[in-house]
């Protein structure tokens, strides 16, 4: 949920990159937090773990449009990607505006990927969050692989976009659609916000 500061007048949104473990969430904040303006984009902060060569946490906030005359900012946040960080994964979870699912293309990671999507899904409802409400974008990283290691978009598609959301086949190392990513995930927050917003001159 966002978070309205009257004083300054701005609403921070929260977006979690999720996915399995080496997929390329750190490599989409990285890709985007070294091509922002200095004066548009906070400090990142990186936790590592053990045997995680991702990012545990990143604060990563971004100025993106206003709504009813308050500031937005949005803090891109990921997750661990391996199963024994669950209870972290839930925690990072908690609170978010809008989820980018970043799946590893590479086909021998297809179960990996269905495992990481559900577990995400009940993540939410442990949280008390009907998954299918959360603004949800997909990304096929890896796809400059050789279409022997990787898999076409549209394999993916069948078995992660049930919804029918928005989707991006990505190069998270030379930046493919990377802010294309994440740009849907904060339009999708800002037309939430646009249509439900209460706000007040308080």
């Amino acid at each position: 949920m966002p978070l309205v500061n009257y004083v300054t007048r701005e609403i921070t949104c929260k977006i979690v990159y999720y996915g399995p473990g080496r997929s390329g969430k750190t490599t989409n904040l990285r890709f985007i937090h070294e091509r922002l303006p200095v004066d548009r984009a906070g400090r990142m902060v990186s936790l590592a773990t053990e045997g995680d060569r991702t990012l545990f946490f990143d604060f990563l906030p971004v100025d993106l449009g206003v709504v009813a005359g308050f500031a937005t900012r949005f803090q891109l946040y990921t997750v661990p990607g391996q199963s024994y960080y669950a209870a972290t994964r839930r925690l990072v979870l908690q609170g978010a505006d809008a989820v980018v699912f970043v799946a590893d293309s590479r086909r021998r990671q297809l179960d990996e990927n269905v495992e990481s999507f559900q577990d995400l899904h009940e993540h939410l409802a442990a949280h008390g969050v009907d998954p299918r409400q959360v603004p949800l974008v997909l990304q096929y990283n890896k796809q400059d692989l050789p279409r022997e290691i990787a898999a076409d978009p549209s394999e993916l598609a069948d078995v992660l976009n049930f919804r029918g959301v928005p989707e991006f086949a990505a190069d998270a190392l030379r930046g493919t659609n990377v802010f294309e990513t994440m740009r849907a995930a904060c339009g999708a927050v800002l037309r939430r916000l646009t249509a439900g917003t209460t706000l007040g001159a308080a």
